[in-house]
């Protein structure tokens, strides 16, 4: 058979028509640069706040769904918000006085 018969080229076989892709697509941020996704306004209320109010970083809207734990976090209280925490960034947001919740 050479190039020239009708079929030589093209799709041949059968195709996986329920394949789902990107099924572990999960974007990720790392504790260091939790920082960076608020406005340097909100971080200096944050650091002058006395009546325990902490700021509340939503990761799943800066376009992130796990936080993992590289890097330093400062010292002031910060809630974060996100779909998925490793062990050691989930230690060192409680360490600093903030929470971590889980959305859906």
């Amino acid at each position: 058979m050479d190039k020239f018969h009708p079929g030589y080229f093209g799709k041949v076989g059968m195709r996986h028509f329920h394949l789902l892709r990107n099924r572990t697509h999960c974007p990720t941020v790392n504790v260091e640069r939790l920082w960076t996704l608020v406005s340097e306004k909100s971080k200096e209320q944050a650091e002058k706040a006395k009546d325990g109010k902490a700021p509340v970083i939503d990761v799943t809207k800066a376009g992130y769904f796990k936080v993992l734990g590289k890097g330093r976090l400062p010292e002031i209280p910060v809630i974060v918000k996100a779909k998925f925490f490793s062990a050691e960034a989930e230690k060192k947001i409680k360490a600093a006085g903030g929470a971590c919740l889980l959305t859906a």
